[in-house]
């Protein structure tokens, strides 16, 4: 059988955290069913580094156009809330998050367009996964799709391999684009009243939606000597940031998931977060979590996890197990349960 994916976020320089979530189904679903055939189908802007990917031998690319499809297949998912005009057999739709549509977090026209993929999308999607009960409420809510259409299947994440033992630093990391939605602002202040020398912040991540406010308020900053921020760092660069951090401070305002704190607590970092969106559901009990909204709570957690070592090695652990139960692997397998579904029947 031949099974198509949008491999559009799959490929670039800066893979986002669907980017991620791309890959891994990608090639997660071709690894652990070579009997079948799947096709990467990319848009027109990706489609020519997505042809240079290296790909599994039951794999291929093809053209994504909008109206107009020059393949065929059984079933074609859509893997970022995003369907193309034509018609598919059957067909999935991953949803990861909706607060463009709820909050100030793009431009007017961004947030004019994302709205109307969406909805198309929940519209001619057969079954859609969402990737928290957060979003899965958000989808229902917003879009009017009845529960009896979704799915929830969380992301995973990946254990780093054994390298001997971490030496950690007075630093404290958030990783994710440097923009509004991630709260890097009130980061930033909670940081400076909390976290005396030599303690250092890190913020690596690429520009986005309200960059220059954040970098002008560091700029600006009575402990700018101290706060680093490396834009988009390589894969290399991240584990060693990894190895080095302390603490993990992630108050985004808005998460459909939460990544980054899950892979925070697989490096072995102690991880403080929001209390708000999907970081409930992706944290459990492993994590201190504080308002967003408050900047004195913020500070206050990011003060008592640098005083605390003793709370820091609680959270370590907690973290460790809490991370263990989000695998790529039983993603995939969830997905292509998914596929079993809609299929009508056992496939291999």
């Amino acid at each position: 059988m031949t099974f198509a994916l949008d491999a559009t976020q799959s490929t670039g320089r800066h893979i986002s955290g669907v980017g991620v979530y791309c890959r891994e189904m990608l090639r997660g679903l071709a690894g652990a069913h070579p009997a079948e055939r799947f096709l990467w189908c990319g848009r027109p802007n990706r489609l020519r580094l997505l042809l240079g990917e290296s790909k599994p031998a039951n794999c291929s690319v093809r053209p994504l156009l909008e109206s107009f499809q020059m393949f065929r297949c059984e079933l074609f998912h859509g893997l970022n809330q995003r369907l193309p005009a034509s018609r598919f057999r059957r067909t999935v739709c991953t949803f990861h998050d909706l607060f463009v549509m709820t909050s100030e977090y793009s431009t007017p026209e961004f947030r004019a367009r994302f709205t109307e993929q969406a909805r198309q999308a929940a519209a001619r999607a057969e079954l859609i996964i969402c990737v928290s009960q957060f979003t899965a409420n958000q989808v229902g809510a917003l879009l009017g799709v009845e529960s009896g259409r979704l799915r929830v299947i969380p992301h995973g994440t990946r254990f780093p391999a054994v390298s001997g033992e971490t030496l950690r630093e007075p630093l404290i990391l958030h990783t994710g684009a440097i923009q509004h939605r991630k709260n890097l602002l009130r980061l930033v202040e909670a940081f400076e009243r909390a976290a005396p020398p030599p303690w250092r912040l890190v913020l690596a991540g690429s520009d986005g939606f309200g960059a220059a406010e954040i970098h002008a308020r560091i700029d600006a900053s009575a402990a700018r000597e101290r706060i680093e921020t490396p834009g988009y760092v390589s894969d290399s660069a991240l584990a060693r940031l990894y190895q080095r951090a302390s603490l993990f401070a992630f108050p985004s305002l808005d998460e459909g998931f939460g990544i980054p704190v899950l892979e925070a607590m697989a490096q072995g970092i102690a991880v403080l977060s929001s209390n708000r969106s999907a970081l409930p559901e992706a944290c459990g009990e492993a994590a201190l979590l504080v308002d967003p909204l408050d900047g004195e709570a913020l500070a206050h957690g990011l003060r008592r996890l640098i005083e605390s070592s003793e709370l820091r090695e609680r959270l370590v652990l907690a973290g460790t197990e809490r991370a263990a139960g989000f695998t790529w692997e039983r993603a995939v397998h969830s997905t292509w349960a998914v596929y079993q579904e809609l299929m009508g029947r056992t496939l291999s």
